[in-house]
């Protein structure tokens, strides 16, 4: 797997053939990927419980709709807190960068201590998890037909949107357009306005 593309900070949408209730019309957020495999979260898994159930301090902070989310099948009694850091500032206390505004919060920090330097806030119970072949398996290889999960061409995507509106878009524009379609806005910027990574499902 050395020589395929860090999906870090990419979104990986789940094809119709992929029956596995666990990414069953699934959209993942990668937070790790390495030779030994990958870790990301489900963003478009609200669950029917207010993260005041779990973690009452942080349920001010969150992001609408200020439910926790089912991260994926791995760990569900644990919680993962996905921020975005806005600007090129320093990490926030409590707070580790992953790539561009994208960041993992501790959620032991007290929330006071982390939200000011944060603009968005989702928490996961679980996450999603893979070994280095299963991310193939799952992912495809570039050399070949892809798996039941992969990466969409979101300019591609922008692109289709804007031809059916008959109207002219920025890409940023449609950057920010496509994220609210997943909560997602204050997330954008994770890969900056020249490679959008904006998606609709």
């Amino acid at each position: 797997m050395g020589k395929e593309p860090r999906l870090v900070g990419r979104l990986l949408v789940a094809s119709p053939t992929l029956t596995d209730p666990n990414f069953l019309r699934s959209v993942v957020l990668m937070l790790d990927h390495n030779d030994d495999g990958a870790l990301g979260v489900v963003v478009n898994r609200p669950l029917d419980v207010d993260v005041r159930a779990v973690l009452p301090g942080w349920q001010p902070h969150v992001t609408a709709p200020g439910r926790l989310f089912k991260g994926g099948p791995v760990a569900l009694d644990s919680a993962l807190g996905v921020v975005a850091v806005p600007g090129e500032r320093g990490e926030p206390v409590g707070v580790k960068r992953i790539i561009g505004a994208l960041g993992l919060v501790d959620l032991d920090t007290p929330p006071e201590v982390v939200v000011g330097g944060v603009t968005g806030l989702r928490i996961f119970a679980g996450y999603a998890g893979w070994g280095a072949e299963q991310l193939v398996a799952m992912w495809g290889h570039p050399d070949q037909t892809e798996g039941p999960l992969h990466l969409l061409d979101e300019r591609r995507r922008c692109d289709t949107e804007q031809q059916r509106d008959g109207q002219r878009r920025s890409g940023h524009e449609l950057q920010r357009r496509c994220h609210r379609h997943l909560g997602l806005a204050p997330f954008a910027e994770v890969h900056g306005h020249d490679e959008p990574k904006v998606i609709e499902h």
